[in-house]
């Protein structure tokens, strides 16, 4: 069988800055993208203001420039660098750095750039690719098992709440009239959501005596309702940050971002020499 050639030397320090973080450059690289995204997202949100906008209209405009040529020599390093360059452009993370990219480019083709002003504010979604920092990867390990540990649990208490917000709401439908706002139940049911979760937006109050007791018990279970899902995911999550790795092999945690040369894929086990994904070799 045909071994596979080395990717070049050049190839080899672009991947291991852009897609780890073990090494100093790999470090800087991701602080630096931290910063540009944070400063690219105020920007968005600057020239959503149209006073602002009106008058630093060309400043915005060449900053907007310069961030977006970053993130397309990013998104092009990160496609050459890797074998398999489709295994990232196909990625989740690889669909968000095309979309976080394309807007300023689409504005001069399609007419009404505003409309791309949401698609910039997805490269706020990219800083938890950063967040694979070494010192992170320990709690964002246990984060990750915690919740989902606690999604067969949270999933019967939102059906359960649903259940009391369809009940409640029936019940308030039928004791208010129309005048308070009660005028179907879907509306009612609405209204008791709202009140639920302690939002209580004013548009609907209901008002006879028993409306606004039943208002009553159903705002003081809000509190309750609210730590549940919270406690759930506390519990679960000091459970596993009590156990060592080893003592469990979903606890495994991870102390490098070493990332998969052709697939891309992370989270290996410390001194893994394969990739788990693709079976490569690791360097």
């Amino acid at each position: 069988m045909k071994e596979k050639t080395k990717m070049p030397y050049w190839k080899d320090k672009i991947h291991e800055v852009i897609y780890e973080a073990d090494t100093p450059a790999g470090k800087w690289f991701d602080l630096i993208l931290f910063a540009v995204i944070i400063v690219s997202v105020i920007l968005v949100m600057l020239e959503s203001v149209k006073e602002f906008d009106a008058k630093y209209h060309q400043t915005l405009l060449t900053l907007e420039w310069v961030i977006t040529i970053f993130f397309s020599i990013e998104y092009i390093a990160r496609i050459i660098c890797i074998r398999k360059p489709w295994k990232y452009i196909l990625s989740f993370y690889g669909i968000i750095d095309f979309l976080s990219t394309i807007p300023l480019y689409l504005s001069y083709i399609i007419a009404g750039s505003q409309v791309f002003l949401a698609v910039r504010a997805f490269r706020l979604i990219r800083i938890f690719r950063i967040l694979k920092l070494v010192q992170f990867i320990g709690e964002a390990s246990q984060l990750k098992q915690a919740l989902k540990a606690s999604r067969a649990k949270i999933a019967v208490f939102i059906y359960v709440v649903l259940i009391l917000s369809v009940i409640m709401g029936t019940i308030m439908y039928l004791i208010e009239s129309d005048e308070a706002g009660f005028t179907s139940i879907p509306r009612s049911i609405y209204w008791t959501i709202v009140t639920l979760t302690t939002v209580g937006y004013g548009d609907i109050a209901p008002q006879t005596n028993i409306g606004q007791f039943i208002a009553t018990v159903i705002m003081i279970l809000g509190y309750g309702i609210i730590a549940v899902p919270t406690g759930i995911v506390t519990v679960e999550f000091s459970r596993y940050s009590k156990k060592k790795p080893g003592e469990d092999p979903k606890v495994a945690v991870h102390l490098n971002t070493q990332s998969c040369p052709t697939c891309s894929a992370e989270g290996h086990r410390d001194g893994a020499r394969h990739c788990f994904n693709c079976g490569e070799k690791l360097r």
